[in-house]
């Protein structure tokens, strides 16, 4: 099974045709984020059968040179964020592991499904997209990867991606819940959470080769 066959099955139970339209809107008549062709950079970089975890944010980043489709990551070269900035401390906590890029694009390429729930944003709007239609989109996106693979794990920070779980069948996934790692809830109980180890011992623990966290050339 690949995306597009989850996009068919999605587009014939749903209508978008509203979302299309305030898209279309929006791209003509402003400056949202990421780029038009580059929403589904996700899906791109992390085929459906290659899909060993998901990492689910909120929506994107809303300054420029920040968002590019991946949920949490940065443009190469940009930044870090606050959020990914406290990700990287708990990775180093965690395994040992510093990254200098904010590009996540090896982490897709490993298997790890950079999903936000919301895929666009105004600039410098933080969730202006929220409840467009998007939701219904990415809930369905999740179901199918609940539904069509097995032994995957969730991986949810914070209220609104916890609020997914019940799309997620936990007799067949593995689901990690903490607070989000943003500055206003880390140190709530973020840090020393060991997700990125937890993650890859269920994945041993089911037969799966574990993912590589490391920086590497994407």
């Amino acid at each position: 099974m690949e995306w597009q066959d989850v996009f068919i099955e999605i587009k014939n139970t749903h209508d978008f045709t509203e979302l299309n339209e305030i898209l279309d809107e929006k791209y003509r008549n402003g400056q949202v984020f990421p780029k038009r062709e580059e929403i589904y950079t996700a899906f791109e970089l992390t085929p459906f059968e290659s899909v060993k975890a998901v990492i689910l944010g909120q929506d994107p980043y809303h300054n420029i040179d920040q968002a590019y489709g991946l949920a949490f990551a940065v443009r190469d070269g940009a930044k870090f964020p606050p959020s990914l900035r406290n990700m990287y401390k708990e990775l180093e906590s965690d395994l040992g592991i510093t990254r200098t890029s904010g590009s996540l694009s090896d982490w897709a390429n490993e298997g790890v499904l950079l999903l936000n729930t919301v895929l666009t944003v105004d600039a410098h709007q933080a969730n202006s997209h929220r409840g467009i239609g998007w939701e219904v989109f990415t809930d369905a996106v999740i179901e199918a990867v609940s539904k069509y693979r097995e032994d995957v794990v969730f991986i949810l920070w914070g209220k609104t991606a916890q609020s997914k779980t019940k799309l997620i069948d936990e007799s067949k996934h593995k689901i990690i819940k903490s607070v989000h790692p943003s500055p206003l809830s880390a140190y709530r109980g973020f840090f020393g959470s060991k997700p990125f180890s937890e993650t890859n011992e269920f994945l041993k623990s089911v037969g799966k080769t574990e993912i590589d966290w490391s920086e590497k050339d994407a």
